[in-house]
């Protein structure tokens, strides 16, 4: 069973699937994190990934990027270093928006992410997952909210974590990798046609978590 999950960034889309998978058994695919362990290398070795995207590309075909169960949901593996906590800056956001459009990057982590969900039940959130990773998920939900609410949650993520941001500069950002996404040539962010759509705009975790299981279990 693949259910895919789609939205644009600050969404919740990996917060509600990590707690969606737990709840049902399923195992928990989080693709945005694979584009972020790619733009961290990127930004590590000093490439300026949106004038040399053909290093930027070879990169990526060398680096080795993991995902490995654990109770939080997953940790993110780069060359055998534990990520987790370092993929979820501003500045690893926009990297990972420029790594993912560029094709030679996507292709080479959408095999893998479909090798993933080959053999096992997923849940896998992004922003192509069912228009283009698993076009066949017989499941398909895209999860948005307004900017600025997705900028206000973000802000106050980012600000528990201690790390110093400003609201409008969050939000700039995330409507700057919002036109990224959706404009990009090659698997483009959009709503699948036969994907549920889900805004959480006025919604609180809890009420988005069972409206998105009560979706999930009745075309379950």
């Amino acid at each position: 069973m693949q259910i895919a999950i789609d939205g644009p960034g600050g969404a919740g889309k990996s917060t509600l699937s990590k707690k969606l998978a737990k709840q049902l058994g399923f195992v928990y695919i989080d693709t945005g994190a694979m584009y972020r362990a790619a733009g961290l290398a990127c930004l590590r070795k000093g490439i300026d990934i949106r004038n040399q995207k053909d290093e930027a590309a070879a990169l990526v075909e060398t680096v080795l990027i993991d995902l490995i169960p654990a109770e939080a949901g997953q940790r993110i593996m780069l060359d055998g270093e534990d990520i987790t906590g370092l993929i979820r800056t501003p500045e690893v956001s926009m990297a990972a928006s420029d790594v993912s459009a560029i094709p030679a990057v996507r292709l080479r982590l959408v095999e893998l992410q479909r090798a993933l969900a080959a053999t096992r039940d997923v849940i896998m959130d992004g922003r192509d997952i069912g228009t283009y990773v698993l076009p066949d998920a017989p499941i398909k939900i895209f999860l948005t909210a307004t900017p600025e609410e997705r900028a206000k949650r973000r802000y106050i993520e980012l600000t528990e974590k201690g790390e110093a941001c400003d609201y409008e500069q969050v939000l700039a950002e995330l409507k700057e990798r919002d036109h990224n996404d959706s404009t990009r040539a090659f698997a483009p962010l959009k709503q699948a046609e036969d994907s549920v759509l889900v805004d959480t705009s006025s919604l609180n975790f809890e009420e988005s978590f069972e409206h998105l299981l009560s979706i999930i279990k009745e075309r379950l």
